[in-house]
């Protein structure tokens, strides 16, 4: 889990201190933090009353990794904020709030500043590869006319949630289904998007996703599953950003058990045209887990509000 991530990194450095963990799965509750690390005992029970935790106010900030709904996240938020502490999260959806979730955006930003913290969420995608890099990328650019990304990945070396969420394994009707109710998909295409957008200045004037299985032409076994011919080895999955009726954004995820080479590339049509592939592409859960540890400096010390990628300097790593 990416919270377990998160965890680690922590728990290696010099500069930080894990004083607070919390859990619902009551299997965890009562053991020490440290030992679900796979390191040294860390004298920090896993709790299951997050109150209790948050008004001991001895952290300085929290890292939240619960879901990637901001409906389904809100009411930690609201909890933590009221706690006077700020946060960073891998909800996806809270990237850039304002593509999805308009109406929480000015009641979560006027409690931030009101409780005098930063509410800021970042991860591989959204939050660096498809949005915050392409618009760094774009700094030596005299003029821009579109942005294409294509993130191409192998999912068995993911985790089994993710390898789930791609639909891999099952078949195509299960995999048309599963797209129909939202389980099959990747959420944050349409929150890089209009952060790319409004951050060059453009107006949207259509969003566009489609998203098509990958099927498998060979069995493929992953640790957690298999994959018979025939059946959906993960997605394609497309979203379209469109200004004045003219497609300008493009970013396309490709993710499969068995793709060949992983890989991030960045194209920015414009002058100079820029193109930049990170080999072997960024393993999610990985990154995500840094990208978090990374902000925190820059997130306890911004000013209170709901913040962005696009509104915050880029992290980066320091040594300890």
């Amino acid at each position: 889990p990416i919270g377990i991530g998160v965890a680690r990194l922590v728990a290696a450095r010099g500069d930080m201190q894990i004083v607070g963990a919390i859990d619902i799965d009551p299997n965890k509750v009562g053991k020490d933090f440290g030992a679900m690390l796979d390191g040294r005992a860390l004298g920090v029970p896993v709790s299951g009353d997050a109150s209790a935790v948050l008004n001991k106010r001895t952290a300085d900030i929290v890292a939240l990794t619960t879901a990637s709904s901001l409906k389904k996240v809100a009411p930690q938020i609201r909890q933590i904020v009221q706690a006077g502490l700020p946060l960073v999260s891998t909800c996806e959806e809270l990237s850039y709030p304002r593509a999805h979730n308009a109406d929480l955006v000015d009641e979560l930003d006027a409690l931030a500043k009101e409780h005098g913290v930063a509410v800021y969420a970042t991860g591989v995608n959204p939050g660096y590869v498809m949005d915050a890099l392409p618009l760094m990328l774009t700094a030596p650019c005299a003029d821009v006319k579109k942005v294409r990304i294509v993130r191409m990945q192998d999912a068995s070396v993911r985790r089994l949630p993710f390898q789930q969420k791609i639909g891999a394994g099952i078949t195509r009707e299960e995999f048309q289904q599963r797209v129909s109710d939202g389980s099959v998909r990747h959420v944050g295409l349409r929150e890089s998007i209009t952060m790319i957008a409004e951050s060059l200045g453009w107006t949207l004037s259509d969003y566009r996703e489609e998203i098509e299985p990958v099927m498998a032409e060979r069995d493929i076994q992953t640790p957690f599953l298999g994959v018979k011919a025939g059946s959906v080895a993960g997605v394609n999955q497309v979203g379209r950003g469109f200004v004045n009726g003219e497609e300008r954004i493009r970013l396309q995820l490709v993710a499969y058990v068995g793709a060949p080479e992983s890989h991030d590339t960045v194209d920015i049509e414009g002058t100079p045209n820029i193109r930049s592939t990170i080999a072997g592409g960024l393993h999610g859960d990985v990154a995500t887990a840094a990208l978090v540890v990374n902000s925190i400096p820059r997130v306890i010390h911004a000013p209170p509000g709901l913040l962005t990628p696009n509104n915050l300097p880029i992290p980066h790593w320091r040594a300890a």
